[in-house]
């Protein structure tokens, strides 16, 4: 890895990785009771950018809860998948749009496997700041196309997850990922998070812009998890509220108003963490 700063261009795809990765070094640095994330810090200070914008309105309480909000999204996917791993030690750990998160190491057994996957730019530039550990490896793939499936051994177990990334996607392209998942890999889970039609019309002023979409049309929503995730009979469903249902977030500095926030974020943008186990 390189000591020389790597530059991330302004309104670029690679900058839509830079929101959620300064979110959780700022929790971590204000609610270290909360959460911890080793590898935050150290990635902000290798990149090339001008945070300044983020530093201004790191102390407004909006802020602070859009860093809660990627945290606590973050504390669910580690949940569920030191969960699974408990029964499955040796599994395969898959980071679908891993962008510059870390979660896999977080969760390491000792035994596990983790497979990171992005877009060619996202993983190039994640190459240059992260180091793999033995029984990693980052692979450079567009989601949509399954050969990346090739990667990815499920004959000890196996565990997906993607957070902030089916967003993108548009709703037939959710359901056939999943559906050729639960062909694949019986025995293995999907773990997401989804925000219902208010939720992602919300998304439409920042990052999806940024990624140059311009219509939410189309685009995967979830206002009811029960009813719209009802994909196959194959696949056993379980959600949970995405900012309260695994943590009560009374931890010292978090406030009232932001706990009152995450349950009006929960119920009224319907946001969850949905888990799908393959049968």
């Amino acid at each position: 890895m390189s000591s020389e700063k790597i530059y991330i261009e302004k309104n670029s795809v690679q900058e839509t990785l830079i929101i959620p990765l300064y979110g959780r070094k700022m929790c971590s640095e204000k609610f270290p009771e909360l959460y911890t994330d080793a590898f935050a810090k150290r990635l902000c200070d290798s990149l090339d950018y001008d945070f300044s914008e983020l530093d201004k309105k790191s102390n407004s309480f909006l802020y602070e809860f859009g860093a809660l909000e990627a945290a606590m999204r973050q504390l669910d996917m580690i949940w569920e998948i030191k969960n699974y791993l408990k029964n499955h030690p040796k599994a395969t750990v898959v980071n679908l749009g891993c962008g510059l998160d870390d979660t896999g190491k977080a969760c390491d057994n000792g035994f596990c496997r983790i497979v990171n996957i992005d877009l060619p730019d996202v993983i190039s530039v994640r190459k240059q700041l992260i180091v793999e550990q033995d029984r990693e490896k980052s692979v450079a793939y567009d989601l949509k196309d399954y050969s990346w499936m090739n990667e990815v051994d499920g004959s000890e177990g196996v565990i997906f997850f993607a957070a902030g990334v089916f967003h993108y996607f548009k709703t037939d392209e959710v359901k056939s990922l999943v559906l050729e998942l639960s062909k694949r890999y019986p025995g293995g889970c999907l773990v997401f998070d989804t925000v219902g039609k208010l939720g992602l019309r919300l998304m439409m002023a920042t990052s999806i812009k940024n990624m140059g979409i311009n219509k939410v049309d189309g685009l995967f929503y979830v206002n009811n998890p029960a009813q719209d995730l009802n994909w196959s009979e194959n696949i056993k469903l379980t959600s949970k509220a995405y900012m309260l249902g695994y943590y009560d977030m009374k931890n010292p500095g978090i406030r009232f108003f932001h706990r009152l926030l995450a349950r009006l974020a929960d119920k009224l943008i319907k946001m969850s963490i949905n888990k799908m186990d393959f049968k």
